[in-house]
């Protein structure tokens, strides 16, 4: 009878569909896993399981460990390789491979290390999350706390390759079948979602650079009025080279803050603008002290209650209401306020509640002080404050970038290509659980 299919003949068709698939899996299974193949799989999905590590990892729970780690939206990078899988330089050249700035997780046999970024997660981090389920009794259970507790600390957004075409080259022609419905099913959905996070994510990005310029244009403003009230020609009787050189890199300092911040489209973008006023604003310091014959400033942080005012000329004692008390630098101006009694002459900027000093009024506003203070003053100065405290969680470099210098210039979840730093996948010992090597074994530490 026409359009019934006989069982023989199903039987026959179903063998031949297997055929087929086994043929076009096969040289992809039976090649060589090379750290290059590894890299392009996890490069378009987070979790990769090698062929000859299945028995490691079931399809299932890998890709339960995937969309664990798609909706956390997180550059989490897992593998899970077969014990005999060569280790020497394994995470650095698996880094170089991917090119993209994250935290790489490897589960090799029944072994397990990781290593990050320092953008992503510090080293102690990691070390401390590696060591936590080193006792884990299985790879699934060890796989999936690793993540659930990196995802919470770490910093940056998945790679937006993440989606682009089906990673994960070892799973099997079962599992295949069983994701490809999966995707089917639910797959738009979840790229609509993630794409609906990114774009809230780049608007928020958006709106800070957007509260960020109307501040810096006044800086920039007041630097301009400042070269314009100086009274120096470069010809004029007493000039000399060196005066003639302070004046020029403050004009240098001018034009490369405009230009820096024309080209700004992100708000870390706006710390090179504040660190080229604060570079002016130095040069010409040292112009008047040249011209009035006093000996040269030492180089000192600007005013920390308004940059405007000029590098400081010395520390004093300030408690910020509800804080503890500390030392800050200040100008001359605000030193003898404060010795008297009153209050130094504080920058307000717009906040969400109105008119409010820039180290209240939100997370947009420590780009543009970390221009200023620069890395390893700003975090002390800002303690107990709200741009301090903001700027001490985890998701606030992938928020508001770099802030403040203590971070990369690359962002987890960026394409950097080779440019990392090697000693965060290096072996180094001591930082590591097992002295830096692969989960105590030996081999995968320190030659890589």
């Amino acid at each position: 009878m026409k359009g019934v299919v006989r069982p023989r003949s199903l039987a026959v068709l179903l063998a031949a569909l297997a055929l087929a698939l086994l043929t076009v899996l096969a040289p992809r299974a039976a090649a060589e896993t090379s750290v290059s193949r590894i890299a392009d799989a996890l490069r378009e999905s987070p979790v990769y399981v090698d062929p000859a590590a299945s028995a490691q990892l079931s399809s299932a729970d890998a890709d339960a460990l995937r969309r664990r780690i798609e909706d956390a939206d997180k550059p989490l990078f897992v593998a899970v390789l077969p014990a005999g899988y060569p280790t020497a330089r394994l995470f650095t050249d698996l880094r170089t491979a991917t090119g993209v700035t994250g935290l790489y997780a490897i589960r090799l046999g029944d072994r397990f290390d990781a290593r990050a970024d320092s953008a992503v997660l510090s080293r102690t981090a990691v070390g401390n999350l590696v060591t936590s389920v080193q006792d884990e009794p299985d790879a699934a259970t060890q796989l999936g706390d690793f993540t659930d507790r990196a995802l919470p600390t770490m910093r940056g957004s998945a790679p937006a390759s993440w989606g682009s075409s089906g990673g994960g080259g070892g799973i099997s022609t079962a599992g295949l079948v069983t994701a490809g419905v999966v995707l089917v099913a639910g797959g738009a959905g979840a790229y609509t979602l993630v794409r609906r996070n990114r774009s809230r994510h780049e608007e928020e990005r958006r709106a800070a650079l957007e509260k960020l310029r109307v501040v810096v244009d006044e800086d920039i403003t007041a630097f301009g009025e400042e070269l314009d009230r100086l009274d120096f020609h470069p010809a004029e009787p007493g000039a000399d080279d060196a005066m003639r050189a302070d004046y020029e890199r403050a004009l240098d300092a001018y034009d490369q803050a405009k230009s820096a911040m024309a080209a700004a489209d992100r708000p870390e973008d706006v710390r090179a603008v504040t660190q080229a006023l604060e570079d002016g604003r130095f040069s010409l310091a040292q112009l008047a002290a040249r011209r009035e014959r006093r000996p040269l400033p030492e180089r000192r942080p600007p005013c920390f209650f308004d940059p405007r005012h000029g590098p400081s000329t010395t520390d004093a004692d300030w408690t910020p209401p509800g804080g503890a008390p500390r030392e800050v630098p200040v100008c001359a101006a605000d030193a003898t306020r404060l010795a008297d009694g009153r209050d130094p002459v504080i920058r307000e900027v717009d906040s969400d509640h109105g008119r409010r000093p820039y180290w209240e009024a939100g997370p947009a506003y420590g780009p543009w002080a970390g221009g200023y203070f620069g890395g390893g003053l700003l975090p002390g100065l800002l303690v107990g404050t709200m741009l301090g405290g903001l700027m001490a969680t985890p998701s606030y470099a992938s928020d508001f970038g770099s802030g403040y210098g203590d971070f990369g210039g690359y962002e987890g979840g960026d394409v950097s290509g080779a440019d990392f730093d090697p000693g965060d996948f290096g072996g180094g010992g001591g930082d590591f659980g097992g002295g830096g090597d692969f989960g105590g074994g030996g081999d995968f530490g320190g030659g890589f």
